[in-house]
């Protein structure tokens, strides 16, 4: 195992306590243990909604603000559910189904709804 280094100034000069790193050079400080997910494989892109839910596959998301879709008078109202998500790659993380129509969205303007 390699020595920690800061992940602000990149310096090994640490001290360490009782349950963080503390930088000598620059006085940042952050958890011995470096926080991983462990539901996703290393690897695998992680899909977070707007208040840092991890999303997958078939999940119900709703819509935390209203949004005009481009190229339509139509409006995505706050609180609208989706039946079950689709993650994709480019601009859109999520690819779902909301008032009948199939449409793309980014995971900021969504929060994942617990069964």
């Amino acid at each position: 195992m390699s020595e920690p280094s800061c992940p602000m100034c990149e310096m090994t000069e640490l001290l360490t306590l009782a349950d963080h790193y503390e930088c000598v050079t620059c006085g940042h400080e952050w958890p011995l243990v470096a926080e991983t997910d462990a539901e996703v494989p290393a690897g695998d892109r992680v899909v977070k909604d707007a208040y840092g839910n991890v999303l997958a596959d078939g999940d119900v998301v709703a819509m935390i603000k209203d949004l005009q879709l481009k190229g339509s008078s139509q409006v995505l109202k706050i609180g609208t559910k989706s039946k079950g998500i689709k993650l994709v790659d480019g601009d859109h993380e999520i690819s779902c189904r909301m008032d009948g129509l199939m449409i793309g969205l980014k995971a900021c303007f969504v929060k994942k709804v617990l069964n």
